[in-house]
């Protein structure tokens, strides 16, 4: 990571020993919680769903009222213990819940059941990169704990500091969480980044989670700090909370580690504190100072015994792991021939990959397909916003719009018009293009009389073209193409305008 060139110290008045921008290097680790779409709660039958009227999925056992005790959901660990082996972590052979202790009105029990020391799931990785070459990110754990409730701060700025009041919704607590730790082996936003797309690709393969960040099923916290090149000390780190997309982690850290320079560069020191992405300021802004780590008084949970591991059945499940994106990649470039980058980004997005091989079953050309995916469909997504199992465009749109540019029945300038307007409408590009005539000009001799036309009209284009201006050929076709309306074959226009300009 390249920063700003910071100072030493000394104070920021009169300093002139400048370090070097590539003296300090980001040290960034990541702690993500991801929701467990099982059909019921972590230690209760309520059931777990999205949008719900405040407190209706709720039970004594999830508010935590006196004489009630914790059932644990046996789906829930099954579903821990394939993200731990998915992202090469060894399954402990002992685990065990503990309460952390501490008092916020989300919690109902003053206590969350989590686990401390003796987590389910240790020492794996995850390797992002490409073109940079690849960083293996250490996981240090993956924990099962419960989720708390949401609190919704009315008045202000819809943060707790400065509201008039808060209402607490308790549906969410008590549903299945994991934590995901990772080393600080990070060193950029974008590696960053990175690392949560494949993390949530893989978890969609899974099919535990739907990793929706807007909705908070899919959660990060950042550990920020900064330290010189070649010093294995870590500098005074800051926690960012309240990053919710990707392009959020990003910027969040991006700002964070500005924010490290900028405070060394004034003479001060960071303080250790937990900060508030603001994403529509992009700014931190503190929460509250962490100067020593806080005391939850873990101890183990009294009400739920602990769990061995079930050798061959974690065995089994390891040898029934779906293809994961790093698997699928390689098999893209090897079954289809498709280049790295494309093999990669295609791979990432479960959804985009089982978009792509169901348009190859029935077209041939992956390249050309792998292309309208990641650019055409790509930017149209971008604008919209929205993930490609949500638009309107399927495997079968495409395939319709290949095979008519194919048979020549559409121009590739006409082709993207039309996807256009497939993503807008749902329509297939073979009802469009019937639907308002849309076929491609390919008469040459109906072209060739426009042809003459477009060169009667411009002399000084003829004039250019024999005094060696061979550009004008390209104004030549665009005339061209405006009088048929995009309709022309462009390889006939290009033809048939250079045989007439080499004979006039």
């Amino acid at each position: 990571m390249i920063f700003p060139p910071p100072l030493r110290e000394g104070g920021l008045r009169g300093r002139v020993d400048y370090i070097p921008k590539e003296s300090y290097e980001a040290v960034i680790g990541l702690e993500i919680h991801v929701e467990l779409n099982t059909e019921s709660k972590m230690f209760c039958a309520c059931p777990v769903s999205f949008g719900e009227k405040p407190n209706t999925q709720v039970c004594p056992v999830c508010l935590g009222h006196p004489g009630v005790l914790p059932v644990l959901n046996g789906k829930a660990v099954e579903y821990a213990t394939l993200i731990g082996l998915s992202l090469n972590c060894e399954v402990t052979e002992f685990c065990q819940f503990h309460r952390k202790n501490y008092f916020y009105p989300d919690m109902p029990k003053d206590y969350q059941i989590s686990q401390y020391d003796l987590p389910l799931c240790v020492e794996g990785y995850l390797e992002v990169g490409e073109e940079k070459g690849v960083s293996r990110i250490r996981i240090t754990r993956v924990h099962m704990e419960e989720d708390t409730g949401k609190l919704i701060h009315i008045g202000g700025s819809g943060r707790i500091h400065g509201a008039d009041y808060s209402l607490v919704d308790f549906n969410r607590a008590g549903v299945p969480l994991i934590e995901i730790v990772s080393e600080p082996d990070i060193r950029s936003p974008e590696e960053a980044r990175m690392f949560m797309q494949k993390l949530r690709s893989i978890i969609l393969t899974l099919g535990v989670s739907d990793c929706n960040m807007e909705e908070g099923s899919m959660r990060c916290d950042a550990n920020v700090s900064i330290r010189p090149v070649g010093q294995k000390e870590f500098g005074t780190k800051t926690e960012v909370k309240n990053i919710n997309s990707f392009r959020s982690v990003q910027r969040a850290l991006q700002h964070e580690l500005d924010r490290h320079i900028d405070t060394i560069d004034s003479g001060d020191r960071v303080v250790q504190e937990t900060r508030h992405w603001d994403d529509a300021g992009g700014v931190t802004t503190s929460l509250r100072s962490k100067e020593e780590a806080h005391d939850y008084r873990y101890f183990p949970e009294p009400d739920l015994v602990p769990l061995i591991s079930d050798k061959p059945k974690v065995e089994r499940m390891k040898k029934a792991l779906p293809e994961l994106p790093d698997a699928r990649r390689v098999r893209l470039m090897e079954q289809y021939g498709l280049p790295k980058h494309d093999a990669n980004v295609i791979s990432l997005s479960k959804a985009t990959g089982d978009f792509f091989e169901e348009v190859m079953e029935t077209y041939e050309d992956a390249r050309k397909v792998s292309n309208w995916i990641l650019v055409e469909l790509g930017a149209l997504l971008n604008q919209a916003n929205l993930e490609i199992d949500e638009c309107a465009v399927t495997p079968r749109h495409l395939i319709d719009l290949l095979k008519l540019m194919d048979k020549g029945t559409i121009s590739g300038k006409m082709a993207k018009d039309i996807f256009k307007e497939s993503f807008d409408t749902g329509k297939l590009s073979s009802v469009i293009v019937e639907d308002k005539g849309l076929v491609q000009l390919t008469d040459e001799d109906a072209i060739g009389k426009i042809v003459e036309q477009v060169l009667a009209e411009n002399p000084k284009a003829i004039e250019d073209y024999k005094g060696g201006q061979e550009r004008v050929v390209g104004f030549l076709v665009g005339q061209v193409m405006r009088l048929t309306q995009g309709k022309a074959s462009p390889d006939a226009v290009n033809r048939l305008l250079k045989s007439k300009l080499n004979n006039k």
